[in-house]
């Protein structure tokens, strides 16, 4: 099981805008072996795009029509060439960096439908 991260006040918690979105494309991303690259519809209007480790957990062609739990105010940065506009929200049953580890990862969705943009509290 991963470590505890340190305790934070709710102020911080706060800061982080979670949303509901839904997946429109989704295809392996051009220049890296275990990255996705993912368009969803946040409800904003405008398009988004969000580079994910998940390619050796699902197939692109899946995730398409999804609803998923993004972070929408995490800072862009660009991921082997592409941008990644926020990150989306998955659970793991063992760390990343421990490559004995046999790893699961489920992307975090709503119980039921919602429309996209919805707010995560």
């Amino acid at each position: 099981m991963a470590d505890a991260k340190p305790i934070i006040e709710f102020e911080d918690f706060a800061k982080v805008d979670l949303r509901v979105a839904r997946i429109t494309q989704a295809e392996p991303h051009p220049n890296a072996d275990r990255l996705i690259r993912i368009q969803v519809d946040d409800g904003s209007g405008e398009p988004r795009q969000i580079c994910a480790g998940i390619k050796g957990y699902y197939n692109p062609e899946e995730l398409v029509g999804r609803h998923i739990v993004i972070v929408a105010n995490l800072k862009p940065r660009t991921i082997r060439g592409e941008e990644s506009r926020g990150m989306l929200l998955a659970a793991s049953d063992a760390p990343k960096d421990d490559p004995s580890a046999e790893r699961n990862v489920i992307l975090l969705t709503p119980m039921s439908e919602i429309a996209a943009g919805s707010v995560v509290s």
